[in-house]
């Protein structure tokens, strides 16, 4: 825990203005339909340590996951992850994301069309997670990030940091990251850009006697200005700031193998209805199975104003 905030100090100035904002996405439909940020959910999952790179001990050994989110004007992010168990304390992982803007039009000061161009964001890694003792884990990932659009193209490393306490007698986790802590090796136009680093804390609670796990996450704990955040033409009060760092989460199984999940993010709603496009702003919902070999997932939420997201997850362990 000490060691993230330390490194927060130098990671801080990552903050506002930043480049590379896809990382900020889910990969997972699960956490998606929770509110988007969650770092301490517990599950046997492929794609449970994409926030948090310390909840990768809880996948079992030889996991592929696969996921798909539809995104605004056309735009796809698409990714996979394998994860792989070495021995009772290691657990390794390989992630890769892509997002597809499509084709664009290319055109001159005045607005004729030349032609055409493709932009898309990538990243590849690897991660590793190790179980301390019995409640406690940590893990790390690096990253390596490419953004191409047209002629122009940038690359950086990232690493993420993450720790996590579970009790599973009390159904408690909690959780601290470190993400996007890292620097561009080449840039667009020769003026290295932000990473959008991000300092979490969570946790994720479980009722008694009911089949029903709340989860609170506060995002963005280096950001405390107004300008970190948009608010339209109006003046941000220090509620509205201090909401923005909250995203809350609601997981239901009725039966073991399907789950129903709720989310709100404060900031995102907030940020949405300045911009003109208050309907649905900050919830998200989805649902999802758990098999013992077999999961799957689908998730919906709003990230721009134009339009709505649908993520679809499946995973198999071999």
């Amino acid at each position: 825990m000490l060691l993230l905030f330390l490194l927060c100090q130098t990671a801080g100035a990552q903050s506002s203005g930043a480049s590379f904002k896809f990382l900020r996405l889910p990969a997972s439909a699960h956490l998606a339909s929770m509110g988007g940020d969650n770092i301490s959910f517990v599950e046997d999952a492929p794609w449970a340590g994409y926030t948090n790179p310390a909840l990768y001990a809880n996948v079992s050994n030889n996991a592929l996951g696969l996921h798909f989110m539809t995104f605004t004007s056309g735009s796809q992010l698409m990714g996979a992850e394998f994860v792989k168990a070495f021995g009772d304390r290691h657990t390794g992982a390989i992630t890769a994301q892509l997002m597809n803007y499509g084709k664009m039009d290319e055109t001159d000061g005045s607005g004729n069309v030349l032609g055409t161009f493709s932009a898309k964001d990538f990243s590849i890694g690897a991660a590793y997670s190790y179980l301390m003792s019995e409640r406690w884990t940590g893990g790390a990932a690096l990253n390596f990030i490419y953004s191409g659009y047209a002629d122009y193209n940038a690359t950086a490393l990232a690493v993420n940091l993450g720790l996590n306490y579970y009790d599973e007698e009390q159904d408690f986790s909690l959780s601290a990251t470190a993400f996007n802590i890292g620097f561009q090796m080449s840039t667009f136009d020769g003026y290295a850009e932000k990473l959008p680093f991000n300092l979490q804390l969570g946790f994720t609670k479980g009722m008694n006697h009911l089949p029903v796990r709340f989860s609170v996450t506060m995002s963005d704990l280096t950001r405390w200005k107004k300008s970190h955040f948009y608010n339209g033409e109006e003046d941000l009060s220090f509620g509205k700031l201090l909401l923005n760092h909250f995203v809350v989460g609601l997981d239901v199984q009725p039966v073991d193998f399907l789950y129903l999940s709720a989310g709100y993010n404060f900031r995102r709603a907030n940020e949405l209805k300045a911009a003109g496009s208050g309907h649905g702003a900050g919830l998200s919902f989805g649902g999802g199975i758990t098999l013992k070999r077999f999961k799957a997932g689908i998730s919906y939420a709003k990230y721009h104003v134009s339009t709505a997201s649908l993520m679809f997850n499946a995973g198999y362990n071999f």
